[in-house]
This record gives structure tokens, C-alpha cells and sequence, in this order.
């Protein structure tokens, strides 16, 4: 189990095909702040059918985007 599985879930039920969510947003949906370890896990998020893109230092955002085959 995964510390960001609820965003990686919430990520996968949304279903958009892209969308940003703000370090804010991640937070309250994971539990727990985004810090540097994301950069590691991202890669979980592949299982659930998305991609992490372009993570935003200067507007605190994070783009997923749908995996297609």
C-alpha cells in the first residue's frame, strides 16, 4: 500500500482525460502534504490507467494525464 493510493484512486474515478490539481488539493485528498518522495511514487499511478505530467513549482500544480495504449 501506497501513501498517495486515495489520489491515485480519486485520480483513476475522475476520469478525465487531464486535469491539474494544486498541492492543496493533493493534500487534502491524500491525507498528507506533496513533498520531494512524490517524484518517487508517480510511478504507481501508471497501474491506475494515468500519468503524472507537469509538476509546477511556481503555481503548486500537478497535470495528470490519461494513459493511452
Amino acid at each position: 500500500m501506497s501513501k498517495y493510493d486515495a489520489l491515485w484512486e480519486y485520480v483513476q474515478k475522475k476520469g478525465n482525460p487531464s486535469f491539474k490539481l494544486s498541492f492543496e488539493e493533493i493534500q487534502n485528498i491524500a491525507g498528507i502534504p506533496i513533498d520531494h518522495s512524490f517524484l518517487k511514487y508517480k510511478k504507481e499511478l501508471v497501474q491506475y490507467g494515468y500519468q503524472v505530467g507537469k509538476i509546477s513549482m511556481k503555481e503548486q500544480t500537478v497535470a495528470f494525464n490519461k494513459k493511452w495504449e
